[in-house]
């Protein structure tokens, strides 16, 4: 007769409890939802007949979604949205059905068209919502306020806005927390912000900054101290746009940032990404060399576990 090993069937029992609990966890615990990865104008980019959007104009599958992220939290059954896109119709759409929740709030980084202009889906024209909360920095506040068409979304009650302050946390939910943190951009009129969302893990959201050099943090330390750092990557080095002076639209180049990380790369993950940047295209070499020296690509859907 096999003797029993007592041992073995209580670890046994230890393990499945583990695995169930932690999958209760998972199932309850909030996350980052990417919801869009290329820059303002979307890929393909319109009017572009060059070669990094010709062939996208017939294949819709092949379209990529303007830079946004959503954090959903399954206790509460809602999501908010950073940055309301011009994707904003579809990228809500693909929320409620993939989570069956609603819409908690919108958190704006600043006022270049591919982060607040689908702020307009909420007006009477189509949405008709009622006083859903607009997160915004005081400038952007005041651009809200003094421009139509925006001003009659607050005129109208549509949407309420919520004034933020500088590295100052406000709580989404029970250990749930989320800042504003400014960031030098082309601040024509509005100030720039990234978020730092927290819960038991922390990611950073950056998509838009000048030269990672005129920052007041050392984005290495950053890194460092978060567990997923979504970071701009507009463009892979500077001869994406040749003709250009690209002092003028002076974001970090990947190729900058991945020189500057040495430590945590794999923490880093590029977002933001302009239509002619090549790394959008899954086969190509500059997508491949991000890839191989450690760094990663935002994909649309993808998962952060908080």
């Amino acid at each position: 007769m096999k003797k029993v090993n007592y041992l073995d069937k209580f670890l046994l029992k230890v393990f499945i409890l583990f695995v169930f609990f932690g999958s209760l966890y998972a199932n309850d615990h909030p996350y980052i939802i990417v919801l869009g990865t290329a820059q303002d104008g979307g890929s393909p980019h319109a009017a572009c007949k060059k070669d990094c959007c010709e062939e996208l104009w017939d294949n819709r599958f092949l379209h990529k979604k303007v830079s946004s992220i959503a954090i959903v939290n399954p206790k509460d059954k809602k999501f908010w949205i950073i940055d309301a896109t011009p994707d904003f119709p579809e990228q809500l759409d693909f929320l409620e059905k993939k989570t069956g929740f609603s819409l908690a709030g919108i958190f704006i980084t600043h006022a270049h068209m591919g982060h607040y202009t689908g702020l307009l889906h909420l007006g009477r024209e189509v949405m008709g919502s009622k006083n859903v909360p607009v997160f915004v920095m005081k400038k952007m506040k005041k651009f809200i306020e003094s421009n139509g068409p925006w001003s009659q979304l607050v005129e109208l009650k549509n949407i309420a806005l919520k004034e933020l302050s500088n590295e100052q946390f406000i709580s989404l939910s029970t250990n749930l927390y989320i800042k504003p943190i400014l960031v030098p951009h082309r601040d024509e009129f509005s100030e720039t912000v990234g978020y730092q969302i927290k819960s038991k893990k922390s990611l950073i959201f950056i998509p838009d900054i000048d030269k990672w050099s005129k920052w007041s943090y050392d984005i290495r330390d950053v890194v460092q101290k978060n567990d997923y750092n979504l970071l701009d990557g507009t463009f892979y080095n500077i001869n994406e746009l040749p003709g250009r002076d690209m002092s003028k639209i002076p974001h970090p180049f990947i190729v900058e940032t991945m020189e500057l990380i040495e430590k945590d790369k794999n923490k880093v993950f590029f977002i933001h990404l302009n239509h002619t940047n090549p790394a959008l295209k899954q086969n190509s070499l500059e997508h491949k060399n991000i890839l191989k020296k450690g760094f990663n690509i935002t994909k649309f859907g993808q998962k952060f576990h908080l």
